[in-house]
């Protein structure tokens, strides 16, 4: 298990009673696992400070008028490169697929796109492939950074820190396909009311696929996750480990 990841799920996750008495814990894990550099630890630790200057109140609701109420600082993997359009749902069951094909069960009600949840998947995987996988993040996770660094968040630190794990670049294409930032606050209340107002979206086998460049972010996924030509992989045996993005990695 590489704990830096799960670390980082704790970090970005809705902030609980749990999480404040754990960050010393949260920091040993970092400096001792080191898959992170010492200067892409020090890019978290304005959030560190941050968490441990606020009461969990004000940290609670911060984190849903950043979050959960400004669009395009959505958690939501797809949201970026869908929206709220159908396409969404096909490339939600890909990923979803890729999770099941691992052997892994949701334990959560979260959407499997939600990037808390993704980060706690790829906490147990092999390096390797938990590099790759996230490197096919890699413009979603610049397109966030460079958001909340403009409105000053401290979370900002926490995907300059992913974008070094992913040891990826973004394709040209793959940036230009980002949904544009609305520019709505999550204080004008009349605005996000308008925006919500969106059709609904269709999760399910009979969504259309659309294109991430050439494919899909959950396509891609997927195809990682299968075997080269001539190689085995044996089926899970056992109970299939449960991923939730609540648990807090313990040093």
């Amino acid at each position: 298990m590489m704990k830096t990841f799960k670390v980082l799920s704790a970090l970005l996750s809705y902030p609980q009673a749990g999480l404040l008495p754990a960050l010393p814990e949260l920091e040993a894990v970092l400096s001792g696992e080191a898959l992170l550099s010492a200067s892409g630890r020090r890019l978290l630790q304005p959030l560190f400070d941050d968490l441990r200057a606020n009461d969990l109140t004000e940290l609670q609701e911060r984190y849903v008028f950043l979050f959960d109420r400004t669009r395009s600082l959505s958690l939501h993997l797809f949201e970026h490169v869908h929206g709220e359009s159908r396409d969404r749902g096909q490339a939600m069951v890909d990923l979803k697929g890729v999770y099941e094909e691992a052997g892994f069960a949701l334990a959560s009600s979260e959407l499997p796109d939600f990037i808390p949840l993704f980060l706690e998947f790829l906490s147990l995987r092999p390096a390797a492939e938990a590099v790759s996988f996230l490197g096919e993040t890699v413009h979603i996770l610049i397109t966030l950074a460079e958001r909340l660094e403009k409105r000053s968040s401290p979370y900002a630190g926490l995907f300059r820190g992913l974008i070094e794990l992913s040891r990826a670049r973004p394709k040209q294409e793959d940036l230009a396909a980002i949904v544009p930032d609305d520019g709505i606050e999550a204080d004008d209340l009349e605005a996000l009311d308008a925006v919500w107002e969106a059709e609904e979206v269709i999760f399910g086998p009979g969504a259309a696929e659309a294109a991430c460049g050439k494919e899909t972010l959950g396509s891609k996924l997927r195809a990682a996750t299968r075997p080269a030509a001539g190689v085995t992989v044996p089926k899970p045996v056992g109970p299939r480990p449960i991923v939730s993005h609540n648990n807090i990695p313990r040093a």
